[in-house]
């Protein structure tokens, strides 16, 4: 059978080594005579797999021994809520840099919580550019300061780490998180939807600084507090379990694959090729500003608008599915996580080639 490539947003495509294995010990992990499926999540087996994707987890990432790592459900957008509860800690304030879609949705959350500060905005070069941090107006009374660092609809990317002074940073990094080393001390919270870099949809990870723990927003649920979490080892209730094991063999193919220094540079490589074939191109174009171009997700437009659903159609029985732009953006969106190998960038690049031969 023929490779099927999928540049899907997410939930997106996993290794197919990790598939392979996962569907190896689907009935039977190692012996047991289970399924990680049907595991009590308090079992010496389970508690082994989770102890173990911390681990890697925390060793790929060179996370500070100041820091929990929380593997917990309800996805990034329930993180825009516990982040105010848990970070405003006494303060009425927060600061937010606006430059997309999910930005958008976590400021219209904080704001249920407290006074929101937009301190930078794309909103004026309708979000295909990050606004310079010589331009933005950060509030000295903020309780913590919040940007996404990559835009998964609009395809923009930061490509350095805000300096937010003493107010602690906080990062959306749902669909950037592993791509590359990062220095985790920057930060204050680092939170994550699991299916685009990590696994399967149902999990989230939230990398919280020890002293940001406890003085949640009076009233906050048991259930929507980091400190909770912390102190049950993310056990407080039943987490998303197989979703934590998949995970786990992500972080494991990661690490054999050369951890993160690797992807880094083949996911640059990959990006830059694919940038490189849309700009050397009249028939595609890419709107956004090519400092701030995400190397995850990439959308290009068509010279005309009616071929799209021929070039949708066409890829798809070249094996290259799930290319439909956002609705809000239109055209096209590539997204290559670590999990789509180069042969599948160069598939497209291939394919693109040829479309625009047959239909300029």
């Amino acid at each position: 059978m023929a490779p099927i490539y999928n540049f899907s947003a997410g939930p997106a495509m996993l290794p197919h080594e990790v598939m392979e294995q996962a569907a190896s010990e689907f009935i039977d992990w190692q012996g047991s005579g289970m399924s990680v499926m049907e595991m009590s999540h308090r079992s010496k087996e389970y508690l082994s797999i989770a102890e173990q994707a911390e681990a890697d987890l925390r060793e790929l990432m060179d996370i500070p021994d100041n820091y929990k790592t929380l593997f917990l459900q309800g996805g990034a957008s329930s993180q825009f809520s516990m982040v105010p509860m848990n970070l405003l800690r006494g303060k009425k304030k927060a600061d937010y840099i606006n430059t997309g879609t999910w930005s958008k949705k976590a400021i219209a959350e904080a704001g249920r919580f407290c006074e929101v500060n937009v301190a930078a905005t794309g909103e004026p070069s309708t979000f295909t550019t990050v606004p310079p941090e010589s331009e933005w107006s950060l509030n000295p009374e903020a309780a913590y300061v919040h940007y996404t660092p990559n835009e998964t609809i609009q395809g923009v990317e930061f490509h350095s780490i805000p300096e937010t002074g003493d107010a602690p940073l906080v990062a959306d990094m749902s669909s950037t998180i592993l791509s590359r080393p990062l220095d985790v001390s920057r930060y204050g919270v680092i939170y994550a939807g699991a299916q685009k870099n990590i696994g399967p949809a149902g999990l989230t990870i939230v990398i919280v600084r020890d002293d940001l723990l406890g003085e949640e927003v009076a009233g906050t649920p048991a259930m929507f507090s980091y400190a909770t979490h912390a102190k049950a080892g993310s056990m407080y209730n039943t987490p998303p379990t197989y979703s934590w094991y998949v995970a786990g063999l992500v972080f494991q193919w990661i690490k054999k694959k050369g951890g993160l220094k690797a992807m880094g540079e083949i996911n640059k490589r990959k990006a830059e090729r694919l940038y490189g074939a849309i700009d050397s191109s009249g028939f595609y174009r890419n709107p956004v500003d090519p400092a701030c171009r995400s190397w995850m997700n990439i959308p290009f437009i068509l010279a005309d608008p009616e071929l799209d659903g021929k070039f949708l159609s066409e890829a798809k029985e070249s094996g290259l599915v799930t290319l439909k732009g956002h609705r809000s953006v239109g055209g096209m969106r590539a997204s290559i996580y670590n999990a789509m190998p180069e042969e599948g960038v160069n598939a497209l690049i291939a394919f693109m080639k040829e479309f625009e031969k047959k239909n300029s």
